[in-house]
């Protein structure tokens, strides 16, 4: 059982003495809420251990996969397959950042369980290291009462990838899909933490951006309309939707990162890792271990699991099945044609009115912040944000 702690002061203030006027926009009002998850010091280290943790099996996994070429069983398009070995060998492209979501860890219920992870183009930044860390400082309590400096640990990765990669001037343009509110939130974000590491930024919708395998990355200026070349690229678009969709501007992007012509974020690899067939690799690499739930390509026998497309997102296209094989809920979405994957079923810990908690965590070069997701079985695009805080 989850027992929410109220905080009276809303973060409305505070947000707009740290600069973050920005995140009191209209798509973000609804995560403003005065309750947070109360969590203990041993929970929260055991929620930054678990995402270590995670982390190195992931890598392992990753390479195991390239090493006995079953990038097929991940659904990986074959396109894709170059950039991906490119990045992965070259240290200087490092994972900027991701999100695991995990199972317990918190109230009655301490056991945490790997559910997936958001590895290409987690959200839920602003929210994680901004809002909530408001509230905290709203309500006049102190910082160490939070598992939260995910914004000093993304400067960090951006400090990394500058000195991983002197040969290159540090110019970064990031980009989100045109009219996603949300994800403009998050690119913002993503931004500033960029601007404090040493670069110079440009923000700008995916539209706008040119490509040239000969010269690089472009943007124009709207200010004297002049393009700029940029060496640095972070993109919230899916690995595979560029593949799938874009198959010339893979190719174009290919030769862009190995002409070292620009450095392209979060690198082509991370698609090993959202693809949810790694967690069936992960099952078959570390069978019953304890963060993990059993995975299989079929219904698992006698056990509810969890039915998931290979890339959907935010809870689309899942069902629940019982023991026996019947369905007890599921979701309608845009990915139902991506193979699928069976999880064990797990339950999430759950408030007084039935309420779903999901923890997030985020990883960026080390476990740096947590959040959780409120809603029904299947967190969906509906789910709201809630904080938390350390007693």
């Amino acid at each position: 059982m989850v027992s929410l702690k109220k905080l009276t002061t809303q973060p409305d203030t505070q947000l707009r003495n740290l600069g973050w006027d920005w995140m009191l926009g209209q798509d973000t009002l609804p995560y403003l809420t005065n309750e947070v998850v109360p969590v203990t010091a041993a929970e929260a280290d055991a929620y930054y251990e678990a995402a270590d943790e995670l982390f190195d099996m992931f890598i392992a996994a990753g390479q195991h996969v390239i090493d006995e070429n079953r990038f097929a069983e991940l659904g990986i398009p074959a396109n894709l397959i170059e950039l991906i070995t490119l990045t992965w060998n070259d240290d200087r492209h490092i994972h900027l950042y991701g999100r695991f979501d995990l199972a317990g860890g918190v109230g009655s219920d301490s056991s945490i369980k790997l559910i997936e992870f958001n590895a290409d183009t987690a959200t839920c930044l602003p929210e994680t290291a901004v809002v909530q860390h408001a509230h905290l400082l709203a309500n006049g309590l102190d910082e160490s009462q939070q598992f939260n400096t995910l914004f000093e640990t993304l400067t960090g990765q951006f400090e990394e990838l500058l000195a991983l990669n002197p040969d290159l001037q540090p110019t970064l343009l990031l980009s989100a899909i045109r009219d996603m509110p949300e994800d403009d939130a998050n690119v913002a974000l993503l931004g500033e933490a960029a601007r404090e590491a040493g670069f110079d930024i440009e923000l700008d919708f995916v539209d706008n951006v040119d490509f040239s395998a000969e010269e690089g990355i472009f943007w124009q200026n709207p200010k004297n309309g002049e393009f700029e070349k940029l060496d640095f690229w972070f993109k919230l678009v899916p690995w595979e939707s560029i593949a799938e969709e874009e198959p010339e501007l893979l190719q174009i992007l290919t030769e862009i990162v190995r002409k070292r012509l620009a450095v392209v974020l979060n690198p082509a690899y991370t698609l090993l890792f959202q693809s949810k067939y790694i967690l069936k690799i992960l099952w078959e690499l570390y069978p019953n271990h304890p963060l993990l739930l059993e995975t299989a390509t079929k219904p698992l026998v006698g056990k509810p699991c969890v039915e998931k497309v290979l890339f959907g997102r935010e809870g689309a296209n899942t069902r629940i099945l019982n023991p026996d094989g019947s369905e007890r809920l599921t979701t309608d979405g845009d990915y139902g044609d991506y193979p699928k994957i069976y999880q064990e079923y797990v339950e999430f810990p759950k408030d007084s009115a039935g309420n779903a908690y999901q923890a997030g965590v985020f990883y960026a070069g080390e476990a740096c912040g947590l959040g959780f997701r409120k809603g029904g079985l299947i967190l969906d695009n509906t789910a709201g944000f809630v904080g938390h805080i350390i007693e």
